[in-house]
């Protein structure tokens, strides 16, 4: 089995930016962009956690399963980051342009001051 497997670690993202904080935002952005991407969403759960300083924002984890494998996204509003993985599998049919809208979708929707991609191409 192959597959491509892209990270970015998003910096300088805008804390105040609905999808750092509120998980339904979160969730919509991500969805849009899994089905404008071509990839196939088979369930997702969002989850916001509870603020480690009472009155400060708290970050989000987000996964989307895919039927070509799936997305997960931290936000960290306190820092301004965000952390991105999307991997398909390319069983049957190479997935790797899909896999790579996905993330430059995803990567602009946060507006980051830096961006760190990294690709790794998986299996034999």
């Amino acid at each position: 089995m192959q597959g491509l497997h892209l990270t970015a670690d998003l910096r300088g993202c805008d804390p105040h930016q609905p999808l750092m904080t509120q998980p339904a935002a979160l969730r919509e952005t991500c969805t849009q962009a899994v089905a404008a991407s071509g990839l196939g969403a088979v369930a997702e759960l969002f989850h916001r956690f509870t603020p480690a300083v009472e009155g400060e924002a708290s970050g989000i984890t987000g996964v989307v399963l895919l039927a070509e494998s799936h997305l997960a996204i931290h936000t960290w509003p306190e820092l301004g980051g965000v952390t991105l993985d999307v991997y398909v599998c390319n069983y049957g049919a190479d997935n790797s342009a899909k896999a790579r809208r996905l993330m430059d979708a995803l990567v602009a929707a946060f507006a980051p001051a830096e961006a760190l991609q990294q690709a790794l191409h998986r299996g034999a």
